[in-house]
């Protein structure tokens, strides 16, 4: 008999992990199946870019694992049984496993502010960001564009939009200061760029209702005839609806291979896990993150089932990548706990390095059973919630 692996999610993550078992592992004794609800693989780093009218090269997910060994099945997951080892698919089907990876990664969350599920745009998927590029594109001259969140994905979106459709009103609403975690270099190069786009800023503002044409906040309405929602991040529901130990946010919580605290056959990747990083800090959700974490786990299944040592966790974090338009962009140097550093790069050179990030974001995904050296230590955060290892 074969040993299942069930990979669940073909993102960054998932996609990653299945290539890298496939690998690991040898094909007469292993069985690798990646499941996902969509054909194609979805460069998330790039959504701000495609709402913004740019096209995207497509990478079905047949052809990226043509040759590999593992088997793509093109389907919705509905629910997971821990106990019975087996995954419900939309339709009726099941697939059982021996070693389960989680990866369905994460959605926007409407953080319980009213309107948001009904009035607001977000960028957490591939349709979500066609249906708000639909929207922008009818948007006249002069018509008010708000972005809610000053996060990473926020920033990278409004300078997007800024740079796309000069003519717009376009505005960023946060709850804190402009860019407030970073040095004060990089916050002064942010804070240039905005006033070289002609974007608004609502500092210290708190949104507490999504409306149309509009969204309410403490010092009162903001005109937005179009909202996007970037104030964060919430997980797949599927886990938390099983026996899996999870954290408050819904993730799985799992040690420092990967792997389930309460079920030893299960791992978690990505945005799904609940993983200690430098200095005991939980990984954020990205994909700076989620790339390292899918090596460590697809390394350290491969070592049990193979009896090779087990895999140090070396992930931690050299820098922030942060797209501002084209031809712009500023890197934020940290510590291995994400911590700014006073150091950092900014305008063309940043906009290239950041680029390069994406791209090799992109090729690993292109290259999954490529096993080019990884430094854990060394992952780079290509905007909220996502990057890539160098």
């Amino acid at each position: 008999m074969k040993h299942r692996i069930v990979v669940l999610g073909a993102g960054y993550a998932g996609a990653n992990a299945a290539g890298r078992l496939a690998k690991r592992l040898h094909a007469g004794g292993t069985e690798i199946t990646l499941v996902n609800a969509e054909p194609e693989f979805v460069e998330r780093v790039r959504m701000h870019q495609l709402a913004t009218g740019q096209d995207l090269k497509p990478r079905p997910l047949a052809g990226v694992f043509a040759g590999t060994g593992v088997q793509v099945r093109i389907a919705r997951v509905t629910a997971v049984d821990v106990e019975h080892k087996t995954v419900a698919l939309a339709g009726g089907a099941e697939l059982g496993y021996d070693t389960l990876v989680y990866a369905l990664g994460s959605t926007a969350a409407d953080c319980g502010v009213p309107g948001v599920a009904e009035h607001a745009h977000h960028l957490a998927g591939k349709q979500s960001a066609l249906r708000l590029r639909a929207r922008l594109a009818e948007l006249p001259a002069s018509g008010t564009v708000l972005v809610a969140g000053g996060g990473l994905t926020g920033i990278e979106a409004v300078t997007e939009i800024a740079e796309t459709r000069p003519d717009l009103d376009v505005s960023l609403a946060t709850r804190g200061g402009l860019g407030d975690w970073l040095s004060e270099k990089a916050q002064n190069h942010l804070r240039t760029t905005f006033d070289r786009l002609g974007i608004t800023v609502h500092e210290n503002t708190a949104i507490t209702g999504v409306e149309p044409a509009a969204v309410t906040a403490g010092g009162g309405p903001i005109p937005a005839q179009v909202t996007v929602w970037t104030a964060g991040f919430a997980v797949h529901p599927i886990a938390a609806g099983t026996t899996l130990e999870v954290a408050a946010t819904g993730q799985i919580v799992v040690d420092e291979t990967m792997r389930s605290v309460s079920h030893p056959d299960v791992y978690a990747v990505g945005d799904a896990a609940f993983a200690p990083g430098a200095n005991g800090a939980p990984l954020r959700m990205s994909c700076a993150s989620g790339v390292p974490s899918a090596y460590q786990a697809a390394d350290a299944i491969a070592a049990r089932l193979t009896g090779r040592p087990l895999p140090e966790n070396k992930i931690g974090y050299t820098g922030q990548c942060i797209s501002l338009g084209r031809r712009d962009a500023l890197v934020q140097w940290v510590t291995p706990d994400d911590q700014p550093k006073p150091s950092a790069l900014t305008g063309r050179t940043a906009a290239r390095v950041k680029e390069f990030i994406c791209r090799s974001a992109a090729w690993s995904i292109s290259h999954p059973t490529s096993l080019a050296p990884v430094r854990r230590r060394h992952a780079v955060v290509a905007g909220e919630p996502l990057a890539t290892a160098v």
